[in-house]
């Protein structure tokens, strides 16, 4: 047992060091990688070795290797996607998890890990209001998430229909509308192809990316048949909310099962403050998050909801004679497409035990907080026009023309302070800035505004 020890010490030790010199380097660390792929590629390809090569070495070689390549994605100054970073209790919990090393999708077999996980499941529950008896499944990241809640709403749909799924497969099956807002997020659209359902019917949404009530009523009235209706809790441009509770309400009058991607407003529901941006989304049926944007875990950690573990097991759950399942309310693996996965509810557990209740809540306000104020930085600068509402997270601003846009918007990047994506709103080039970092402090913001002040009056 010591010698089986003994061989992970000196390259743990080695990942110990090169973790801690990555996590100080963030406060003045460029935010851009220094080296291409491709250039990087000649420390990190080559032949294939013949022989063995000691672990330490070769965990020195890969941090020094990857180091240039590295964006400061978890710097308080990255703004560039919905990116959050790691809180230390996550960070370790993640450390733990793969050096636990199990495999978490029966109850059976992993029973620590299993309920750490179903403790943070009933949390999350808690913490945003969402119905007591749902399911919580633990998936890769929001895409699947939102995977996961549009296959229960097929399967409930088509069940209400009448139609054998699990027997007779999609082919002849009556058509599933899914209704989509105009500015649902394309992961949706993703979805929706994956399980075979094809192109959404797009509503018509407001200014700021709101499904539009009236445009759902109508394209409700208009069709029949087994109907889905998405909903957006954050718009990727506005961060604007959907009426969710309105559409709710609407949707449910025409038997309509109702998603709600949530990949990172869902957390709105755990501020007091902010939880009228998402008032009435515990009548809905399924939602999506992702813990790694506004709860701040490491990658690999979706979040699908299910208010009906029915729908949601006839959709997943797998059996075979080799597994040995037990009692309870489900094993992990009839609630999500894995069948082997890691435990990646467990940071979700320390990120929640860590913060509590009021700093779940904490954090989610202070993320608006610097948005406003990174909102009316850039406002103030000679030229320059905030665009959305900064209802949430999320500000989109242009600097007159979209070629000085994406002029300062290059300039910006150069620099290397912060990290502010560009992208395209309503047929305009924008500087778009997400905010989602624990860290990000009052200094983070002012240096950000004094980069994007200096990109936009360069000439």
């Amino acid at each position: 047992m010591t010698a089986r020890s003994d061989a992970y010490t000196a390259a743990l030790d080695r990942a110990v060091a090169h973790t801690h010199a990555w996590l100080d380097s963030m406060p003045d660390r460029p935010i851009p990688p220094r080296r291409t792929a491709d250039e990087l590629r000649e420390g990190l390809g080559g032949p294939l070795p013949d022989h063995p090569s000691d672990p330490a070495d070769v965990v020195d070689l890969l941090a020094e290797s990857i180091e240039p390549g590295l964006m400061a994605m978890p710097s308080g100054r990255f703004f560039g996607w919905v990116i959050g970073g790691t809180l230390p209790a996550a960070l370790a919990a993640d450390w733990l998890t793969s050096a636990w090393d199990q495999n978490t999708g029966l109850r059976f077999a992993s029973p620590g890990t299993v309920a750490a996980e179903e403790a943070a499941g009933a949390w999350l529950l808690e913490l945003l209001g969402l119905p007591t008896g749902a399911d919580v499944g633990f998936v890769t990241g929001a895409t699947m998430a939102n995977f996961t809640g549009l296959a229960a709403g097929r399967q409930q749909v088509l069940t209400h229909a009448g139609w054998d799924l699990d027997r007779l497969g999609l082919c002849g099956a009556p058509r599933v509308r899914v209704l989509v807002g105009a500015e649902r997020h394309e992961t949706i659209d993703l979805a929706l192809r994956y399980l075979g359902l094809g192109a959404p019917v797009t509503v018509a949404a407001d200014g700021q990316g709101r499904i539009r009530l009236d445009a759902l009523a109508d394209a409700l009235a208009v069709g029949e048949g087994p109907t889905i209706v998405c909903l957006q809790a954050g718009n990727v441009h506005s961060g604007a909310f959907d009426p969710i509770a309105d559409a709710t309400a609407l949707a449910h009058e025409h038997g309509a099962w109702v998603h709600v991607d949530g990949a990172f407003g869902l957390w709105a529901g755990a501020s007091p403050r902010l939880r009228h941006l998402v008032e009435g989304y515990e009548l809905a049926d399924s939602w999506a998050t992702d813990a790694h944007k506004t709860l701040n875990v490491p990658y690999d950690c979706g979040i699908a909801v299910v208010a009906r573990p029915g729908a949601l097991h006839a959709a997943m759950a797998m059996h075979a004679s080799y597994l040995v399942q037990s009692e309870g309310p489900g094993d992990p693996l009839d609630k999500v497409p894995e069948l082997s996965r890691r435990a990646r509810g467990v940071p979700v557990w320390a990120a929640l035990r860590s913060l509590g209740r009021t700093g779940v809540a904490e954090i989610v306000e202070r993320f608006v907080q610097h948005a406003r104020a990174l909102a009316e930085g850039i406002a103030s600068i000679d030229g320059a026009e905030i665009l959305n509402e900064v209802a949430f997270t999320q500000v989109c601003a242009s600097f007159g023309d979209d070629e000085r846009t994406r002029s300062v918007t290059a300039r910006l990047l150069a620099d290397g302070t912060a990290w502010m994506s560009g992208s395209q709103w309503h047929d305009r080039d924008v500087l778009r800035v997400s905010v989602s970092n624990w860290s990000t402090d009052s200094d983070d913001v002012a240096a950000s505004v004094a980069a994007v002040r200096r990109a936009a009056l360069a000439r």
